[in-house]
């Protein structure tokens, strides 16, 4: 994919976030960068199968950038009040501003990464009708943490939802530490069971539990507030007209399918993709599913786009 730039790149408020760009090997007249978010507690490793697939995949130039966000990975510990769904939409803005500065982009987000991207578009809706030609979302919510089960019946649920928001506040007091970092090998079966479906591979939970030990305390239970007040459906309307995927696994615990069906209600002419016996990792565990789907959206951007031109051609003659 040719020469591979990592940076720590720098925000208006002095928070850096770390980012991997792998730029587009050939010609194209308008390349296309393909721009990955990661869920709650992850970093940009989720995507390393997709980074690594795509270009050949595909068959034509296409640069992929990966992040990770505010709080996560390498990128800057936060500090209380930026723990939140609409810093992350800013800082998205920012992140595409100035690694992104030209040509159209597509977005993918998992999970929390799929929420900044619907804040994005809410927050900076110019842009993002400016920018975006494509929006892959992979088990995510534009209802919060409302329909997140656990597994459990839906009593328990709602019970087991407020407990972990009580037990967030703590956390979003402890500072940038990561203790837990020590435990994860004890916890990984409790990770196997919340994140993961029927076929799991031992390499997907070390994966995982590596990038969740990553995250200091402040971020874990940060961001939690913010998840549970994220409601964005009528901002789906942003995204009508726009290929756009939506994912979900059929065993997922923490975005089940009703989340996935909701935004495609909302969004009629998006491709709505279940995965049989899979849970929340999708990128993970369904890595070639994942990259079909960023594949259909980017020719799909690409058919919509020379329909455009051609539009524009024939109007312009007949004139």
């Amino acid at each position: 994919m040719g020469t591979v730039v990592s940076s720590a790149l720098r925000l208006k408020d002095g928070a850096r976030l770390y980012s991997v760009l792998h730029p587009a090997v050939g010609r194209h007249p308008r390349p296309v960068t393909v721009v990955l978010l990661h869920g709650w507690t992850l970093d940009n490793r989720l995507w390393r199968q997709q980074i690594a697939d795509l270009p050949a995949r595909l068959g034509t130039p296409v640069s992929v950038l990966a992040f990770d966000l505010r709080g996560h990975g390498r990128s800057s510990a936060t500090h209380g009040a930026d723990a939140n769904l609409e810093q992350l939409g800013d800082d998205l803005a920012e992140v595409i501003e100035q690694l992104v500065p030209r040509g159209p982009v597509v977005l993918a987000g998992h999970s929390l990464g799929g929420m900044a991207i619907m804040e994005y578009a809410h927050r900076h809706s110019a842009a993002f009708a400016r920018r975006v030609v494509g929006v892959v979302l992979i088990a995510t919510s534009a209802e919060g943490s409302s329909r997140t089960s656990y597994g459990l019946s839906p009593r328990l649920a709602r019970v087991m939802r407020v407990l972990e928001v009580q037990g967030a506040g703590l956390l979003a007091r402890s500072g940038a530490w990561r203790p837990h970092r020590r435990l994860m090998p004890l916890l990984a079966p409790g990770v196997r069971w919340l994140v993961f479906g029927h076929r799991v591979d031992t390499s997907w939970v070390a994966l995982t539990a590596s990038m969740v030990g990553n995250v200091p305390l402040c971020a874990i239970g940060g961001f939690r507030p913010s998840v549970d007040l994220h409601h964005r459906v009528d901002t789906l309307a942003s995204m009508a007209g726009l290929p756009v995927t939506v994912m979900v696994g059929s065993l997922d615990r923490l975005t089940p399918p009703a989340c996935a069906e909701t935004i495609a209600r909302e969004l009629p002419d998006a491709e709505l993709v279940v995965c049989p016996e899979a849970g929340h990792m999708l990128p993970i565990e369904r890595p070639d599913a994942v990259t079909d789907a960023i594949i259909s959206v980017l020719r799909r951007s690409r058919r919509r786009d020379r329909h455009t031109v051609k539009r524009a051609q024939e109007a312009g003659a007949q004139g």
